[in-house]
């Protein structure tokens, strides 16, 4: 069951959107600053994602006629601009994703330069203002929700409290939130990174693959939403994407569902909520006010 059902398009009975946190070799960069430089076969891992991983994963987005969601570090717009062409020209949404995948956490009190920057290299390298974000790490703050609703930002998507996109309500302002969850992201069963902290035992395709198919099954059923948190460097890898292509491949032909960029998501809710179709589950921030303990 799902609390306050939104009704989608066309009838469908579930909405998908496939997002990719494209952070290629900015984590080595922001893990081990003093000497990233030197650590080749990270920066090699990293660099799959934008230069091998992405042009196949567009290629398969142009064959089924789809248009999803990335999420990209500053950074990372600017390394690889070629691919990040690629990808605005094919109609994908980039979002805000951080400076250098820095978290927000970490680096408290000290997010607007971080978010700012971030934002000019977009209308540089994008050529428009990004309405989505979502935090590296999900280490979402009250400081960045506070940026995004200044820069009048749409949505973020770094929370977990449904199953479906909600609302946030804040004194600054309000924000749609979709959510996101570990159970749909691809970094425990694949991510082997001794240098940032993560040493995940490394499943097989199908195996690691499997429970992301579950979940989807269980929103189908309940008229929800399905979102996959993927990384190219990841789940980009051939073995890994056949399995994706397939989920794909099959999902289009014997579900109705409704694949959609997240940006096309919010724009459709605002458009039920305006009409007085459908409202939004509300979340209200700050949670608390001061330290519990």
């Amino acid at each position: 069951m799902i609390r306050n059902p939104i009704p989608w398009p066309d009838n469908a009975k579930c909405a998908v959107s496939i997002t990719f946190d494209m952070d290629a070799d900015s984590l080595i960069h922001i893990s081990k600053p003093d000497d990233s430089f030197k650590r080749l076969y990270p920066i090699s891992m990293g660099k799959y994602g934008p230069n091998v991983a992405i042009p196949r994963i567009l290629e398969t987005y142009r064959r089924f006629g789809l248009k999803q969601s990335f999420f990209i570090p500053g950074w990372c717009l600017k390394e690889y601009q070629y691919q990040i062409e690629n990808i605005l020209n094919d109609g994908h949404e980039i979002g805000h994703h951080g400076y250098l995948h820095e978290d927000p956490i970490k680096t408290y009190g000290n997010q607007r330069e971080w978010f700012e920057k971030t934002l000019e290299i977009h209308k540089q390298i994008c050529g428009k203002h990004p309405i989505g974000y979502r935090a590296p790490v999900y280490n979402i703050t009250d400081e960045v929700i506070d940026l995004m609703i200044e820069h009048k930002f749409k949505y973020d998507s770094s929370m977990m409290a449904d199953d479906i996109p909600y609302e946030i309500k804040t004194p600054k302002g309000n924000l749609y939130e979709i959510p996101v969850h570990w159970g749909t992201d691809d970094w425990p069963p694949f991510a082997h990174y001794e240098e940032i902290g993560y040493m995940m035992p490394v499943q097989a395709p199908s195996k690691g693959l499997l429970g992301f198919w579950e979940e989807f099954e269980a929103q189908y059923e309940a008229g929800g939403f399905f979102m996959l948190i993927i990384h190219p460097f990841l789940t980009g890898r051939l073995a890994r994407w056949k399995q994706v292509e397939s989920w794909i491949e099959s999902t289009l032909e014997t579900k109705n569902v409704w694949f959609a960029k997240l940006e096309d998501i919010i724009k459709y809710l605002d458009d039920l909520k305006n009409q007085s179709i459908w409202t939004p589950s509300v979340e209200k921030l700050p949670y608390y006010h001061k330290k519990i303990l």
